[in-house]
C-alpha cells in the first residue's frame, strides 16, 4: 500500500508530492510547469564514510572507498555500458559518492520516460564480473593520484585529517590504493545487497514529468521490500586531533583553509548548517568589517571564502583562501569570533545577513536540478519537506546563532591547513 502526501509553499506557487511505495522506496516529485526539461536522480543512503555495518547482530569491516567503487562498477550492464544508453536517448547522465550519500541522475528534455527505466534498471540490476572490476582498480587508482596532485582538493583532505582523529571522513572517498587493492567482485556484491535496499533510497524528480508514470517505473523495478544494513556508529573525540598542518606543492601562491570542528549527528545537521551558512557570513562575509581590514591589508584576495560541510553525523565550518600569511588570518578569524562570543551578535548585521541567505536559498527552487537534490537531502536528514530551510531561516534569532557561536565555534577546536609553495623557506 503507497503512502501518499504533499507539501505546498504558498510563497514560491510550488507543491512536492512524496509517495513511498510498498517496497519501501521514497518517491518525491515536484512537477514545474513551464519547465521543458526533467531531471531525475536515484540516491543511496551510503557514501564513503560506511566502512562497516551490522548485519544479523555482526559487524562487518569493510575497506574505504566501497561506494565510490561500487558507484564506478553500477553503470557496467550485461548490454554494455549505461552510458552508451543514455546518451542515444538524449539524455546527460552522471553519478556522484559523497561522504554519506551515493547518487545517479540524468536531466532530459525528451525520452524522459526511456531515460527513466534506463536509471532504475542499470541501479535494481547489478552485473560485476571480476575483470571488469580488476579493470577498474587501475581507473580508481588513477583518479586518486590525480586528487593528491591537486592543491584544492590536497589543503581540504590534510585539514579533515587534522580534525579528525578516527572519523572516516578523514579519509578519501575514493579510499587508498591498499583498500581498493581489497576490493573484488564478490565484495561489490555484497556491499549492494546490503546498502542498495529500497528503503535505503529515494528517487528524486523534479521538471516537466508525468507523476504516475514515475511511480509505475518506480514500482516495476523496487518491488520487493528489503531492509538494508546498519551503519556502525562511529565515536569521534570532540577536540581536534592537530591545530596544524602543512605540505607543499608546485603553487603560486600559498593556500589555507581553517577550520572549526562541530559536534555532529541528529536530525539537527541540517538546520545547524544553515544556521552556520548564516555565522559564516557574520564573522567573515564580503560585508563586514573584518574582511574589508583583511582584503585592504592585503592578507587575502578574492579567492576568500567560506563553506559548512555537513553529513549524517559529522559538521564543520571552514574558511579558505589564498594568503602570504595564513596564521595572521587564522588568528584573526579567531579573535572576531571570540568577540561576538563576548559581545553578542549586532542584530543588524544579523538582519542584513538573513537576508541575503534567505534570497540565496529562494533561488534554489526555481531550478530542477537543485529542488532534486532538497528534496534527497530532505529524506536524508529528516526534514519535514524541501521548504523547511526557509522556515528555519524566517524562524532564526540572534538568541539562537549565538548559542551556536558558543557551542560550536570554539578556536581550540579548529586547525589551519597550509599548501605552501615548493620554494617557500
Amino acid at each position: 500500500m503507497r503512502k501518499d502526501e504533499r507539501h505546498t509553499s504558498e510563497l514560491l506557487g510550488q507543491s512536492t508530492r512524496t509517495v513511498t511505495l510498498p517496497s519501501g522506496l521514497t518517491v518525491q516529485m515536484c512537477r514545474m510547469p513551464g519547465f521543458v526539461t526533467a531531471y531525475a536522480m536515484l540516491t543511496v543512503g551510503v557514501g564513503s564514510i560506511d566502512i562497516g555495518y551490522r548485519m544479523r547482530g555482526r559487524e562487518v569491516h569493510l575497506p574505504a572507498g566501497v561506494a565510490h567503487y561500487l558507484e564506478h562498477k553500477m553503470f557496467d550492464c550485461p548490454y554494455g555500458d549505461a552510458m552508451q544508453r543514455f546518451d542515444a536517448l538524449g539524455a546527460s547522465a552522471n553519478a556522484f559518492t559523497s561522504f554519506d550519500k551515493t547518487a545517479y541522475y540524468f536531466s532530459c528534455t525528451e525520452n524522459f520516460s526511456e531515460a527513466l527505466e534506463v536509471l532504475l534498471d542499470f541501479v535494481a540490476t547489478p552485473y560485476f564480473t571480476g575483470p571488469s572490476v580488476r579493470r577498474e582498480r587501475g581507473i580508481i587508482a588513477e583518479e586518486l593520484r590525480m586528487y593528491r596532485d591537486s592543491p584544492e582538493w590536497m589543503v581540504t583532505a590534510n585539514l579533515l585529517q587534522a580534525m579528525y582523529h578516527v572519523h572516516p571522513v578523514r579519509v578519501d572517498i575514493a579510499g587508498t590504493e591498499d583498500s581498493i587493492a581489497r576490493i573484488d567482485a564478490a565484495l561489490l556484491r555484497r556491499c549492494y545487497q546490503r546498502f542498495y535496499c529500497p528503503q535505503n533510497m529515494v528517487l528524486s524528480v523534479a521538471g516537466c514529468f508525468e507523476e504516475e508514470e514515475v511511480l509505475e517505473t518506480a514500482e516495476k523495478h523496487f518491488s520487493t521490500p528489503k531492509t538494508p544494513a546498519q551503519p556502525l556508529p562511529i565515536r569521534e573525540p570532540r577536540t581536534v586531533r592537530s591545530h596544524y598542518c602543512e605540505q607543499k606543492m608546485p603553487i603560486a601562491a600559498p593556500m589555507f583553509q581553517v577550520g572549526f570542528k562541530a559536534a555532529g549527528g541528529g536530525p539537527e545537521n541540517m538546520r545547524h548548517r544553515l544556521l552556520d551558512e548564516l555565522l559564516l557570513d557574520l564573522i567573515c562575509g564580503e560585508t563586514t568589517e573584518l574582511y574589508r581590514r583583511l582584503y585592504e591589508a592585503g592578507e587575502i584576495n578574492a579567492t576568500f571564502g567560506s563553506e559548512v560541510m555537513a553529513g549524517r553525523d559529522f559538521i564543520c565550518a571552514m574558511f579558505d583562501g589564498e594568503s602570504r600569511r595564513p596564521q595572521a588570518v587564522c588568528d584573526a578569524l579567531c579573535e572576531r569570533i571570540t568577540a561576538l562570543q563576548q559581545d553578542g551578535i549586532p542584530p543588524q548585521d544579523f538582519a542584513r545577513c538573513r537576508r541575503a541567505n534567505y534570497g540565496r536559498t529562494i533561488g534554489l527552487y526555481g531550478r530542477a536540478e537543485s529542488i532534486a537534490g532538497l528534496m534527497a537531502a530532505a529524506h536524508f536528514s529528516g526534514m519535514k519537506d524541501i521548504y523547511y530551510p526557509l522556515e528555519i531561516l524566517r524562524s532564526a534569532t540572534v538568541q539562537e546563532l549565538e548559542q551556536r557561536l558558543r557551542e560550536d565555534y570554539d578556536p581550540s577546536n579548529s586547525a589551519l591547513s597550509v599548501i605552501w609553495p615548493q620554494g617557500n623557506p
